[in-house]
């Protein structure tokens, strides 16, 4: 059983990392930095690789993903003009390697990679470098230099690891691949990850108990908590309508043409969940 977990998310990752190399080449992203607070940062690229957060602190950094490896020379030249501290935590949203992809490199640094014990699984079932080295069930809370960032699992959603980072005191969530913002970034569920789009809405309404003003996606720039109420309606209007269709009979064709044209759907996002959805929302 284990052996066929390692195969499916090895296959799993392929996929993902087949669709990148054809879409953007072997090479690191140009990367940007928004500010979100003073505190607190997005290290922004167009649609792939994932977003990267930083909190500075006087004691070190705190960050949420860390984008591919082969990203890692510029991610650190953009942290650097940031702050000058030290990597002291890591959090990875989920176990793509566009959100994981340094890990083995911030690990030398003696950073700590924190994610959910599920992702971490993950990881080691696909011999990805880096697996975390705190890992949590349901929250742990993080203090470093007298701030603070609470990690939530709040359920399954694009993975059965989703995790989501919350900063109390700067009013902001960032919300991995739970959340994406732009053309070409629909509702992916990875099904071989353990996704689902029935409970999808659930964990996004788990984030939206926190008291916050600012989400960050896994991809695109930051926004209100009204357009994360939004995408959460889309979500579950998205589930609905399959389950609308296929209790109508419709054809796979037909529910590929919808999702296509009222989703945002493309080849990529077809071949990789297309027949999960149609399992799942029987």
């Amino acid at each position: 059983m284990r052996t066929r977990l390692s195969l499916v998310l090895a296959l799993s990752v392929a996929l993902c990392g087949s669709y990148v190399y054809a879409q953007f080449g072997a090479k690191p992203s140009v990367l940007s930095t928004i500010k979100v607070r003073d505190d607190l940062f997005v290290i922004y690229n167009d649609l792939v690789p994932g977003n990267t957060t930083v909190l500075v602190t006087n004691q070190g950094l705190i960050l949420v993903d860390n984008k591919f490896e082969i990203d890692f020379d510029n991610l650190m030249a953009e942290i650097k003009k940031i702050s000058p501290q030290p990597i002291r935590y890591v959090i990875n949203t989920h176990y793509h390697g566009d959100h994981s992809g340094g890990n083995a490199k911030m690990q030398v640094q003696n950073a700590q990679v924190v994610a959910s014990e599920r992702a971490r699984r993950k990881m080691v079932d696909a011999n990805q470098p880096g697996p975390p080295n705190v890992t949590l069930e349901n929250n742990v809370r993080l203090y470093l230099g007298g701030k603070r960032v609470e990690v939530h699992h709040f359920g399954r959603a694009h993975t059965d690891g989703d995790v989501v980072a919350y900063f109390p005191d700067q009013r902001v969530v960032a919300m991995g691949d739970m959340f994406t913002v732009g053309a070409g970034l629909p509702a992916l569920v990875d099904y071989p990850g353990g996704g689902s789009m029935r409970e999808w809405p659930r964990s996004i309404d788990g984030a939206l108990t926190l008291d916050f003003d600012t989400a960050i996606p896994g991809h695109g720039k930051p926004v209100a908590k009204e357009d994360l109420r939004k995408y959460r309606d889309s979500v579950a209007a998205l589930g609905r309508r399959v389950i609308e269709m296929q209790s109508k009979k419709a054809s796979r064709a037909e529910i590929d043409k919808e999702l296509r044209s009222r989703f945002g759907f493309e080849d990529f996002h077809i071949q990789l969940s297309l027949d999960g959805l149609l399992a799942e929302l029987r």
